[in-house]
């Protein structure tokens, strides 16, 4: 973090407080050697790993499997100039467990556009990080104007 950005860091519980408040996030991995991000719907599980669920064929599964990536998410007021953003970056993985897997396809994140052969992801919560912008005010205890 930028500890003198004006923003309120937010510790472990409050990010993932906040995290399990909004459906979708962007997925921060590596395409081609070059940064891709793409927009995915998810959900935490009971340890703050974050799940995703995806088409077992797609360029996703072959670009994270097995690779430490950024999870990010965030929400924003612009009428109040306020929100948060939460990061979670470690390993994704596709789950492979069967137990595992059945019990996720009825307490796991749904797909927003299902395929016929789908795999869940999780990315472990190595580093967990957030900001927070409270409207009109910053760390400094000076007011913006509106």
């Amino acid at each position: 973090m930028y500890r003198s950005d004006g923003f309120r860091e937010l510790d472990r519980q409050e990010c993932l407080r906040l995290l399990a408040k909004v459906p979708v996030g962007r997925i921060v991995h590596t395409r081609h050697a070059l940064p891709a991000v793409l927009p995915v719907n998810f959900s935490l599980a009971d340890d703050g790993a974050v799940l995703l669920r995806t088409a077992a064929g797609s360029e996703l599964v072959r670009a994270v499997d097995g690779t430490v990536v950024a999870f990010e998410a965030d929400q924003v007021d612009a009428a109040t100039q306020s929100g948060w953003s939460v990061i979670v970056t470690g390993p994704a993985a596709v789950i492979t467990d069967p137990a595992e897997v059945a019990r996720l396809e009825h307490t796991g994140p749904r797909s927003w556009v299902p395929s016929p052969s789908e795999v869940f992801v999780r990315i472990e919560p190595e580093l967990v990080t957030g900001r927070e912008l409270v409207g009109g005010r910053t760390l400094y205890g000076v007011r913006l104007s509106s």
